[in-house]
């Protein structure tokens, strides 16, 4: 079947791939904020800023890279860490290398909060993901993500 423009849709195995994918993506972030949520009062994408900020040097990013990182609008990303402000787990200030620059940093709280919160998303992220495959799957799958996020954009995605 052709649409106006002359374009194939998206029919059999090509159709069954996309909507498998397409559930996963709309599924996956509210299972994975759940445990979170409910045991922390903070979401993945929260999580996310956190270990960002913890495994940066001097424990703090520039807001522009931290939102490079999480694939965020700067606003989105003010937003968030503006709440992380307020449970004071994060702090902004001038970069003092460039003033134009506003820097996020993690606090000692902030830390507190990521290394309790670390089991429960290790847990989700085992339980949701990896543990229902195979290792040759985990290492499709990474292969797989890797093809798409270059799709997306030739800048690499967050790696450890």
């Amino acid at each position: 079947m052709s649409d106006p423009d002359g374009l194939q849709r998206l029919s059999g195995d090509d159709l069954d791939a996309w909507a498998s994918l397409a559930t996963l993506l709309e599924w996956l972030p509210p299972a994975l904020d759940a445990p979170l949520v409910r045991g922390f009062d903070l979401t993945h994408f929260e999580y996310g800023i956190l270990f960002a900020l913890a495994d940066a040097p001097d424990h703090a990013l520039r807001m522009s890279v931290l939102a490079g990182f999480a694939n965020s609008s700067l606003s989105r990303l003010s937003r968030a860490v503006s709440r992380l402000e307020g449970r004071g787990w994060a702090e902004r200030s001038r970069d003092p290398a460039d003033g134009r620059s506003t820097l996020a940093t993690i606090t000692a709280a902030g830390l507190g909060v990521l290394e309790a919160a670390t089991p429960a998303h290790v847990r989700s992220v085992r339980q949701l993901v990896l543990d229902p495959l195979t290792k040759a799957q985990r290492g499709q799958l990474r292969e797989i993500s890797v093809r798409i996020q270059k799709a997306i954009r030739e800048q690499e995605g967050w790696r450890p």
